[in-house]
């Protein structure tokens, strides 16, 4: 197990800014998830930490050791890439022991690690089989086993779940948490999609446009948002977001349909920025039916219902407010219909406030995880035109 540390490291494709200003320090046995739209340089921090990808400034090491000259097979690094990438003519076994195999180790050594990745993997009785003979659940722990057989020091997988299906993944995604709480290797995990990141992550990088928006464990992104990006990317449904103006000394925020009381501590905070037009944003599972009881509410946003689905657990609604399609998660005894007005109350405490033009939080974090850590000076790309409240990316 390495701690890998990443120090102002800056990666350009031609004048094209990759990866830039990325700092990162992991933990000894940590499982960090690098997380984003496409295009915003987690794979290439990932490359440029397994030496497939040249840094153009900054610093990588392990365990305080400099990194950057060091090749790739010296690096005690096993890598799993989103391509199970097995030989089609040799059998599981063959596949597991072919990297040893290149690095002359005994045949003993050989047996022993193959068997013991194959018992970890539960593969065992495939490993007599060719790939074309196992399902993608077992290919996909094949590539996991010729990672583990390698004994590293550094996981790194890139987006090793999404050739498969909807089903699989969700297994796999377990699979591959226990794996790692039983090996307890450092893992760096690459992947665009944040239901994967909250459920497999010790941390989380969220990343945009190559600079890092945010680092915190799960909840703390969830909950303390450093911007409108990282709060309309982590989220299933996303957060709702609309435009509102501030009153005086801060003791209101309305807009066209809502309107709403901030609670002593944000009303302070507000009356201090000195400034009127800002952007909310209110989770859908904060809305609630009215009537609702006022001393537990901060105000209601009243719109047209646009559509109505139902989900089991939850009646989940799009409504409109203004002209913005919003998201409600209602419980499933909920009478509704399309076309039908609709005026929901918002929790006291969930109303997260964003500067309008920079997108940056308002509202003071309250966390006190020394694991969380934020850029505070990062681009959002957020926020003139506002996030879309079915996609949580930049409208």
């Amino acid at each position: 197990m390495a701690v890998v540390k990443l120090e102002n490291v800056c990666k350009y494709f031609g004048s094209t800014p990759a990866v830039l200003d990325f700092n990162l320090e992991s933990h000894e046995g940590e499982f960090v998830v690098l997380v984003g739209p496409s295009g915003c340089g987690k794979s290439t921090t990932l490359r440029m930490i397994a030496g497939l990808e040249d840094i153009d400034s900054g610093t990588l090491s392990f365990d305080g050791q400099p990194m950057q000259e060091v090749p790739v097979q010296d690096r005690e690094i096993a890598m799993v890439f989103q391509s199970y990438a097995l030989y089609p003519h040799r059998n599981v076994f063959e596949n597991l022991a072919f990297a040893l195999k290149l690095r002359r180790f005994p045949k003993s050594e050989i047996e022993r690690r193959v068997r013991d990745a194959a018992r970890t993997l539960d593969i065992e009785p495939l490993l007599g089989r060719k790939p074309r003979e196992l399902s993608g659940g077992q290919r996909q722990r094949v590539a996991l086993g010729r990672a583990i057989v390698r004994e590293p020091a550094v996981f790194l997988m890139d987006e090793p779940l999404s050739n498969l299906d909807a089903k699989l993944r969700v297994s796999m995604r377990a699979e591959i948490a226990k794996l790692h709480r039983r090996i307890g290797v450092t893992t760096f995990y690459v992947t665009h999609d944040q239901v994967e990141a909250m459920t497999m992550g010790d941390r989380i990088v969220v990343m945009n446009g190559g600079v890092i928006q945010q680092i915190a464990t799960p909840l703390t992104l969830y909950d303390e948002p450093v911007n409108s990006y990282v709060a309309g990317f982590i989220g299933n449904p996303p957060m709702n977001f609309l435009s509102g103006e501030i009153g005086e000394q801060g003791a209101l925020i309305h807009g066209p349909g809502f309107e709403f009381r901030p609670e002593p501590s944000l009303r302070q905070q507000l009356a201090r920025q000195n400034r009127r037009d800002v952007m909310i944003g209110f989770r859908p599972e904060h809305l609630k039916p009215q009537p609702a009881a006022a001393h537990s509410t901060m105000g209601t946003v009243r719109g047209a219902i646009e559509l109505v689905e139902q989900m089991g657990s939850t009646t989940d609604i799009r409504f409109v407010v203004d002209g913005h399609a919003l998201i409600a998660e209602l419980p499933r005894d909920q009478t509704l219909v399309a076309k039908q007005p609709i005026e929901l109350a918002l929790l006291a405490g969930h109303l997260h406030v964003f500067d309008s033009e920079t997108g940056k939080r308002l509202n003071a974090a309250t966390s006190k995880n020394p694991a969380d850590s934020v850029r505070s000076g990062a681009p959002t790309g957020a926020v003139r035109s506002g996030l879309s409240a079915a996609s949580g990316r930049p409208g």
